[in-house]
C-alpha cells in the first residue's frame, strides 16, 4: 500500500503552518516502506501531482477554520469541504479544495483521502512566523491521529 501523508501551509502566515509543523515532527520518525512524508508548503501543483502517482490513500494535514476552538483537531472528508469555489489552485491560496479541483482540471482523480485539520487561532496575514500556543499544543497530538491512520491503513481496519 502507498500512502502520501502531505502537509499544506504558509510559514509566513502564522497558524497556517500547521501542516508544515506536523510534517516536520513526522519526519523525525520511521515509517514502513509506501508510506511518503512530504511538506509541501504551498506548492499546489507539486501536491496534486503527486496525489496523482499511485497513492492508495493520501492524508492531507493542513490549518482548517470551521469555528472551533483554536487547536482542536478534526478529521475531515475533503469531499464534503465545500466546493463553490471555481478557482483553480494558485501559490498564494493552496487549499485541500483547490487542490481536488486542480487534480480534476488536470483530468486526474485521487484515491481514498484523509484531512486531518486544526482549528487556527490566527491566520494574520504574511509576515506571521510561528504558531500560536493553542495550534502548536495541537501538533503532538494530530502526529498521534496521523500514526493512528497509518496503523489502521496497514491492517486494512480503514478501508
Amino acid at each position: 500500500m502507498r500512502i502520501l501523508v502531505a502537509g499544506i501551509g504558509n510559514i509566513f502566515f502564522g497558524d497556517d503552518a500547521f501542516g508544515c509543523e506536523v510534517a516536520a515532527e513526522l519526519l523525525k520518525r520511521t515509517w514502513p516502506d509506501g508510506v511518503n512524508i512530504v511538506d509541501f508548503g504551498i506548492r499546489a501543483y507539486d501536491l496534486a501531482y503527486a496525489i496523482m502517482d499511485g497513492y492508495d490513500t493520501t492524508v492531507l494535514i493542513d490549518a482548517a477554520p470551521r469555528g472551533e476552538k483554536p487547536g482542536t483537531l478534526l478529521e475531515l472528508d475533503p469531499d464534503k469541504v465545500d466546493t463553490c469555489e471555481d478557482e483553480i489552485a494558485d501559490a498564494h491560496a493552496l487549499t485541500p479544495v483547490r487542490v481536488l479541483q486542480l487534480i480534476r482540471a488536470l483530468g486526474g482523480h485521487a484515491k481514498d483521502l484523509y484531512l486531518v485539520g486544526c482549528e487556527p487561532a490566527r491566520l494574520d496575514g504574511e509576515g506571521v512566523i510561528g504558531l500560536s500556543e493553542d495550534v502548536r499544543d495541537a501538533v503532538p497530538v494530530a502526529v498521534k491521529m496521523i500514526e493512528k491512520i497509518i496503523g489502521d491503513l496497514a491492517c486494512g481496519s480503514r478501508i
